[in-house]
């Protein structure tokens, strides 16, 4: 059986991963900082026969990070797919007026959160050769947009961060997957507007976006192509959007 982790398991793509590599046979290691929702998204997994290790912790902490994965039992440390989804976005503001606070957080999250589990994991799958690094980076990765400059900065990152991992990894078995999603209806920009559900419903008015499970469809799509296929990279856009900043609207 094969052992997926996901981190950011908790709601929106992580959990909808959480949910489809869970039908799709594999054992998870899921993280995130809400112990109940964990929980919940743990039992929701096990109702379809899949063994689940829940972690709770926050992966902006290097150390919890690292000892989440060294003292992992044996059994578990032999990880077939890592999916680093654990992110988000906060406050959408001029470079000039943007809160530091905010912007650490992205950074923190984003960028070296992914790192540090990456570090972690990678050794492992290197010892077994055999393993799948699948990031969730964003369209915004490819092209900034109108007060989105640290947000997408990280995402650009990612795709950097990608590009060079699969280099380092090309004379080994390990395969490593940057997907980019546009405009995904989850959690996300509830989260990045801080909790005000008005302006996060504005978003998405007027256009059919993504969903969390459209996500987790292309992310095992990926992790299930023969040994010898590498999905390299995936843009997953809604039907009436062009790129990160040009979606078309119904107004009626």
């Amino acid at each position: 059986m094969k052992t997926a982790l996901i981190t950011g398991a908790t709601s929106g793509i992580g959990r909808a991963c959480a949910l489809r590599f869970a039908r799709q046979g594999y054992r998870l290691i899921i993280t995130g900082r809400n112990q109940e929702r964990l929980q919940q998204v743990k039992q929701q997994c096990e109702l379809m026969h899949s063994e689940v290790l829940a972690l709770c912790f926050d992966i902006r902490d290097r150390e919890q990070t690292i000892q989440a994965i060294d003292t992992l039992p044996q059994q578990w440390k032999e990880i077939d797919v890592l999916i680093n989804n654990a992110g988000l976005a906060l406050g959408l503001d001029k470079a000039s007026e943007a809160n530091l606070d905010d912007w650490m957080t992205m950074v923190d999250t984003n960028i070296k959160g992914l790192l540090v589990m990456t570090r972690c994991v990678v050794p492992l799958m290197i010892a077994r050769r055999k393993g799948h690094i699948i990031n969730v980076g964003s369209v915004a990765g490819d092209t900034a947009y109108l007060r989105g400059n640290v947000y997408c900065a990280t995402k650009a990152a990612v795709k950097a961060f990608s590009d060079g991992l699969r280099l380092d990894l090309a004379d080994t078995p390990l395969r490593v997957t940057n997907l980019k999603p546009g405009l995904v209806e989850t959690n996300f920009s509830v989260t990045r507007f801080h909790g005000d559900t008005q302006r996060a419903a504005e978003v998405y008015k007027g256009v059919k976006p993504l969903t969390g499970d459209d996500i987790a469809d292309v992310a095992c799509y990926a992790a299930e192509a023969p040994a010898h296929v590498q999905i390299a990279e995936v843009l997953i856009l809604a039907t009436h959007q062009a790129n990160a900043s040009t979606i078309v609207r119904d107004t009626e």
